[in-house]
């Protein structure tokens, strides 16, 4: 459970950063994700979840 409050708490740093050092960027990007189709959504929702757990099984195992 530690992990996963860790994994948690890394999200918003890094989103946390992302806000504050580039928010004209941050509010394109969140434009952009309002434009988008729900498909193309879900598309890139799954392959960011896939490149995830990729990642924590290649560094936990």
């Amino acid at each position: 459970m530690s992990d996963f409050l860790v994994a948690i708490g890394l999200v918003f740093v890094i989103e946390g950063l992302v806000f504050a050092a580039f928010p004209n960027s941050a509010k394109n990007a969140v434009a952009s994700v309002l434009e988008a189709s729900d498909f193309s959504l879900r598309v890139v929702g799954i392959g960011a979840a896939l490149v995830g757990l990729i990642l924590v099984w290649i560094v936990r195992s």
